[in-house]
């Protein structure tokens, strides 16, 4: 099936409709950021909206405007399930592929409602009616951002829009630091801003509310678990489902860790191996010109995007970790 430009869509959202808006499994912020901006959006457009995430959300987001308006599947199954049911319309964010949103996905496979897909990452599967995949956007918020702007409504951008904007462009681009940083991001914030954001009480809420546990936990793992090859220019984190318990960590506290062995000096690629409950988790970060993506979708089951993706494993922590030393063994030394 051939993706249509969302844009061709307009016409289904000329009178109410009910949209069912979902995102990817353990979201991230910019999978809540992009899912509640576009759900105000198109509230104040008259439409009835239901936003359903497939697991929690993290407690580091729990502050967001409308945040205590998403149906997490994992606890509210049927209350979800009849949303889908009835929805006229479907917005897919933050993901290009239904097999990310875990438990969700046969249902939305089966869904006869046009699909709309807005995502930033590499090659979707051909699934959706209508969509919007650009790649090269710093994160799915800025494109929630350039489909309101299209849909000439950007006088409808108000605070509680502007906060769930900011926040998954704030969280994707690490603080604005990142490649994908570029002056459209910029010009969007400064248009926030003109509207009234005020962006510190954001940071703060994301980044300076760690619980004590949380805080010890990183020691832990920068101190316990974290091993760096220089001969390779890499770094892994491994974290085991004991670690995890050990610490009482919730939804989202093992976010940014896999950041941390790439302020070594020398290590351009980082990796973070997490034993969940059904399988190990790997996410992959790097700087310069190593192709993490590529990576991933080799070896890991997984992708994303050039300097920042994810995979899994089927197999045990230890094997994943015997693995994973053992490809990278395989690379030519820097």
């Amino acid at each position: 099936m051939t993706m249509k430009p969302i844009l061709e869509a307009k016409n289904l959202l000329t009178s109410p409709k009910k949209i069912f808006i979902t995102t990817h499994h353990k979201p991230d912020g910019d999978a809540i950021g992009s899912m509640l901006a576009l759900h105000h959006y198109l509230q104040i457009k008259g439409h009835h909206v239901y936003s359903v995430a497939p697991s929690e959300v993290p407690e580091f987001l729990e502050w967001l405007p409308g945040v205590q308006q998403v149906i997490n599947y994992e606890a509210q199954a049927t209350e979800a399930q009849t949303a889908l049911h009835n929805a006229d319309i479907i917005f897919c964010l933050d993901f290009n592929d239904f097999s990310r949103t875990k438990l969700l996905e046969p249902l939305l496979a089966a869904a006869t409602a046009p699909k709309l897909l807005i995502d930033h990452h590499l090659f979707p599967k051909p699934v959706w009616d209508f969509g919007t995949s650009r790649p090269e956007k710093s994160s799915t918020c800025e494109m929630v951002y350039d489909y309101i702007n299209e849909m000439g409504d950007n006088a409808l951008i108000n605070l509680d829009i502007a906060k769930c904007l900011y926040t998954g462009a704030m969280t994707d681009t690490g603080s604005f630091r990142f490649p994908c940083t570029s002056g459209d991001v910029h010009r969007m914030i400064a248009d926030l801003l003109d509207k009234g954001l005020v962006q510190g009480p954001i940071h703060e809420a994301v980044y300076d509310s760690w619980s004590a546990d949380r805080m010890r936990f990183v020691g832990y793992s920068l101190i316990e678990k974290m091993e760096l090859f220089p001969k390779w220019s890499a770094g892994i984190i491994a974290i085991s489902r004991k670690d995890l318990k050990l610490f009482g960590l919730n939804t989202g506290d093992t976010e940014g860790l896999v950041q941390y062995p790439l302020s070594v000096r020398g290590i351009s690629f980082s990796t973070l191996i997490t034993e969940r409950s059904d399988e190990v988790k790997l996410s992959f970060r790097s700087k310069g010109d190593f192709n993490v993506n590529e990576f991933a979708r080799t070896h890991f089951q997984g992708g994303g995007h050039f300097n920042a993706s994810g995979g899994k494993s089927s197999e045990s922590l230890n094997d994943t970790i015997l693995r994973f030393k053992q490809i990278l063994s395989e690379f030519h030394p820097r």
